[in-house]
C-alpha cells in the first residue's frame, strides 16, 4: 500500500471496509431512513457528523494487528509499531503503555522487561510512557491486557484602528461584536479558557494580568521560558487578546497556559495528555470550562484506542468543553481528506476546520480553506463538527520567537503576525464556549456543542459538509432561549464509571453495539432534543450506513500501513498559506454591511476593561 492509498480520505475509499458508494456528499437511502432525495436543511449535516458514525471497525488482536478483543484481554500494538522494531531492533522506542489494570498493571508490565527508562505516569488513562529498547517490544507485546501505542509526536496545527476593538473583519463574521457590548453585564463571569500549546508570553499587555497560570509540561530539551515558539500567545491572543485594534473572541475571558511544545512545535503525547491531568486537578481552582488544543497527533488512530482520545474525553465528561483542530492536512473543499488525528477524531469533543472569508464580509463567498482537513474519522464520524475563520488571521507574537523569526514576511507590526491555520480556527470557536458559558453557566459541553452547531451558517462554496455544521455564529449560540440539543446523546449510553468517581466510555460496548447494528444510535433522535432547536429529523432519510459492508475492516489495514512512527515530526499547524495577505483591513463598504445587520455590527460602546 502506498502512503497515499494509507491516508486516502475515508470517502474515496471502495473496499470491504468503505463500501462502493459515493461518500462525499452524495444522496443516500436506506431500509432505516427511507428513500433519499430529501433536501438537507441548513445544519442538517451536523447531526451526521455526530450521531450517524459508520459500524466500528472490525477488532483485531491477533498478530498485533487489530485492536482490543472487548473482553480485555487481548494486548494491541500497531503493525507498523512492531515492523518498526524488527526493522531496527537496537533502536530506542518511546511507547506509552496502557493496561486494563490501570497505571500500576502498566508499570508492572514495564518492569517485567527488565530494561528501559519509565517515563511519566498517566493515571488519567491508566498508562505510563517509557523508553524501551526495540529488541523488547515483541516481549511486551506478549503480556496479556495492555494497549501499547507510539509516545507519538504532537503537532501544532491592513488595520483600522479607528475601531474600538478590532479592524480585524472575523470577530464581526463570527458573530461576536454583540457580545462584546453586552460583555459588562457578565463581568467575572466569563470561565477560563485554559491553551494547551507553546505556552503564552508572559507580561504581554494584550491580557493584562488575566494569565493565571503558566505551567510548562514539555519533557523536550528545546523548549526556552514563557513561549519560545510564538504558537502558544497568538492562540491566547484570537482566544482572549484585548489589545486595542487586536481583540480575540473573549476579550474578558482569563487564562491558563499550559506549555506542551518546543521551540520547533513539537511536543510528546504524554505531555499533552499530562496536560489533561493537570487541568483535570485545577479546572474549580481557576473556573477552568474550556480547553483549546490547536494541535493533533503526528500518528492516525481510532479514538477507542487513542490515548490521548481518552485523556480529552476525561475533560468532557468532567464539564471541561474541549475544543479541537481539525487540521492543517486537507487538499481542497471538495475532496474530503479524512479527520484521521487525535484529539480532533474524537466523536465527543468539539472539532474545528478553517473558513476562508473570501475577504468580505458577505456569507456568500465564504467557504472551508482549502487546506483545512475535513471528512470521515476512523470510526466513521464526519468531522468537523463547526467551522470558524482561519486564514489570515492577525494575532499576537513574541518578537523573539522562532515562528516571528521564520516568518518575519508575515509580521504586519511590532508583535503581531498573520497566520493561517485550523490552530487559529479552534481558540475562536473556545472563545465562543466562554462567552457562551458567561450566560449559561448551566450548560455542558453537550449542550455548547449543540448550541454552536444548531446555530451555525450553512456554507454554500465547496462540498456540503467541509465545513462541518457551518460557520459559528457566537451571538446566536449564546442567546439560544431553548434548550440546546445534545449531539452525543447517541453516544451517552455507552459512558460507565471509572471506578474512581469519574465517568468513561466503554469503547468495547460502543464497537460490539456498531459492529452488530449499524442503526445503533437510531433511537437517540426520538429523545436528542433536536426539533426543539429546529432541527428536521426527517432530513437524515439518507444518511444510514450498511454494516454488512464492514466485515472485513481492520484497524491496521486502515491507519498505520504505511504511517512513519520515526519520521512524523514536523509542523503544520502555522502553515495554512505560505504567503500572508495585509490588504484585508474592514473597508468602508465591510462596515456599512456589518452595521445595517444587528446580529454583526460591531459594539457602540468601547471594549469594557478585561481587568479581573
Amino acid at each position: 500500500m502506498t502512503k497515499q492509498e494509507a491516508f486516502a480520505p475515508a470517502e474515496s475509499r471502495s473496499s470491504a471496509l468503505w463500501g462502493t458508494g459515493n461518500r462525499g456528499g452524495g444522496q443516500r437511502s436506506s431500509a432505516l431512513w427511507g428513500k433519499g432525495g430529501r433536501p438537507f436543511v441548513t445544519l442538517a449535516v451536523a447531526a451526521l457528523a455526530l450521531t450517524l458514525p459508520m459500524a466500528a471497525l472490525a477488532a483485531r488482536a491477533d498478530k498485533g494487528t487489530g485492536g482490543p478483543k472487548p473482553d480485555g484481554k487481548g494486548t494491541y500494538v500497531p503493525q507498523a509499531l512492531l515492523d518498526k522494531a524488527h526493522q531496527n531492533p537496537s533502536v530506542k522506542l518511546r511507547v506509552i503503555v496502557q493496561s486494563s489494570q490501570g497505571t500500576s498493571g502498566a508499570v508492572n508490565a514495564f518492569k517485567g522487561l527488565g530494561a528501559g527508562n519509565l517515563g511519566r505516569k498517566l493515571d488519567l488513562v491508566g498508562a505510563v510512557s517509557v523508553e524501551i529498547p526495540a529488541s523488547k517490544l515483541d516481549k511486551l507485546a506478549s503480556m496479556p491486557g495492555l494497549t501499547i501505542t507510539p509516545d507519538a509526536v504532537v503537532k501544532v496545527s491592513g488595520l483600522t484602528p479607528s475601531l474600538p476593538v478590532s479592524g480585524q473583519l472575523w470577530p464581526y463574521e463570527a458573530a461576536f461584536g454583540q457580545l462584546w457590548g453586552s460583555d459588562s453585564q457578565y463581568a467575572g463571569k466569563v470561565p477560563t479558557i485554559a491553551v494547551v500549546d507553546s505556552g503564552i508570553q508572559p507580561g504581554r499587555a494584550d491580557f493584562g494580568n488575566r494569565v493565571l497560570a503558566s505551567v510548562n509540561l514539555s519533557s523536550l530539551p528545546n523548549n526556552s521560558p514563557g513561549d519560545g515558539r510564538g504558537h502558544g500567545t497568538f492562540v491566547a491572543g484570537i482566544a482572549a487578546g484585548s489589545a486595542y485594534g487586536y481583540a480575540g473572541g473573549a476579550p474578558s475571558s482569563n487564562l491558563v497556559s499550559l506549555d506542551v511544545m518546543d521551540d520547533n512545535g513539537m511536543a510528546r503525547t504524554s505531555d499533552v495528555i499530562a496536560s489533561c491531568q493537570w487541568i483535570l486537578d485545577n479546572k474549580g481552582k481557576y473556573n477552568i470550562r474550556v480547553a483549546n488544543f490547536s494541535l493533533h497527533s503526528s500518528m492516525p488512530s481510532n479514538f477507542t484506542i487513542d490515548p490521548l482520545d481518552k485523556a480529552v474525553e476525561k475533560l468532557w465528561f468532567a464539564g471541561v468543553t474541549v475544543i479541537a483542530a481539525a487540521g492543517n492536512y486537507g487538499t481542497s473543499n471538495t475532496l474530503p481528506s479524512g479527520v484521521l488525528y487525535a484529539p480532533g477524531n474524537d466523536p465527543f469533543v468539539i472539532t474545528v476546520g478553517a473558513i476562508d472569508l473570501g475577504g468580505t464580509s458577505k456569507d456568500k463567498d465564504d467557504s472551508a480553506a482549502p487546506w483545512s482537513a475535513w471528512g470521515r474519522t476512523y470510526d466513521g464520524f464526519a468531522k468537523p463538527d463547526v467551522a470558524a475563520p482561519g486564514r489570515y488571521m492577525i494575532g499576537p507574537v513574541p518578537a523573539t520567537s522562532t515562528l516571528a523569526i521564520q516568518k518575519a514576511d508575515h509580521v504586519v507590526a511590532p508583535g503581531y503576525i498573520q497566520l493561517s491555520g485550523t490552530s487559529f480556527a479552534s481558540p475562536v470557536v473556545s472563545a465562543a464556549a466562554a462567552e457562551i458559558l458567561s450566560r449559561h453557566p448551566e450548560y455542558t459541553p453537550d449542550q455548547i456543542k449543540g448550541a454552536l452547531m444548531v446555530t451555525a451558517r450553512k456554507v454554500s462554496v465547496g462540498a456540503m459538509d467541509s465545513a462541518g455544521a457551518g460557520e459559528i455564529t457566537a451571538a446566536k449560540a449564546a442567546g439560544m432561549s431553548v434548550k440546546p440539543p445534545n449531539p452525543n446523546a447517541a453516544l451517552d449510553k455507552y459512558l460507565m464509571s471509572d471506578g474512581s468517581g469519574g465517568t468513561t466510555f466503554n469503547g468495547a460496548a460502543w464497537q460490539a453495539a456498531s459492529y452488530a447494528d449499524a442503526s445503533w444510535d437510531a433511537a437517540s433522535y426520538a429523545d436528542a432534543s433536536w426539533d426543539a432547536a429546529s432541527w428536521d429529523v426527517a432530513s437524515y432519510a439518507d444518511a444510514s450506513w450498511d454494516a454488512a459492508s464492514y466485515a472485513d475492516a481492520s484497524y491496521a489495514d486502515a491507519s498505520y500501513a504505511d504511517a512513519s512512527y520515526a519520521d512524523a515530526s514536523y509542523e503544520d499547524a502555522a502553515e495554512g498559506d505560505a504567503t500572508s495577505d495585509t490588504s484585508l483591513g474592514i473597508s468602508p463598504t465591510d462596515m456599512l454591511s456589518l452595521e445595517s445587520d444587528p446580529l454583526f455590527a460591531p459594539p457602540v460602546a468601547p471594549l469594557p476593561d478585561p481587568t479581573p
